[in-house]
């Protein structure tokens, strides 16, 4: 059971990351094109598929050991995400960047809409423990 939820788990991550990131590369080619970006679109939806799918691996670990606090390993893993999230921007906070703040919006709605996911998927499987 575990590892057929986790397969559907990563089958599901690339899927919504798939669909979003084609969205985004849409709406940026045909509206902010003249813009040149530090942070290739890619790499932030690689940055983020790889923190969610880390978060869910370690607290899909953490139950199948036994652990049932599987919502502070949770919030914590989250703060963390966010640390690397800071470090991961540092180049636009240095002035790398031209348009810092293009640079940091299509950073976060990525980010925001990977956590929605990642809240809604983990409170799934966890309610089937």
């Amino acid at each position: 059971m575990m590892n057929n939820t986790a397969t559907s788990y990563v089958i599901q991550l690339f899927a919504v990351a798939g669909v979003l990131m084609a969205v985004h590369y849409y709406i940026f080619v045909n509206f902010f094109d003249d813009m040149e970006l530090y942070l290739p679109i890619w790499s932030i939806y690689a940055f983020n598929a790889a923190m969610v799918l880390a978060v869910f691996g370690i607290v899909w670990y953490q139950v199948s050991k036994g652990s049932t606090k599987a919502y502070q390993i949770f919030l914590s893993l989250t703060g963390v995400k966010m640390l690397l999230s800071i470090v991961f921007l540092l180049p636009i906070f240095m002035g790398k960047s031209e348009h810092p703040q293009a640079e940091v919006i299509n950073f976060f709605l990525p980010y925001f809409c990977f956590l929605a996911f990642e809240i809604v998927a983990l409170n799934k499987f966890l309610q089937k423990q």
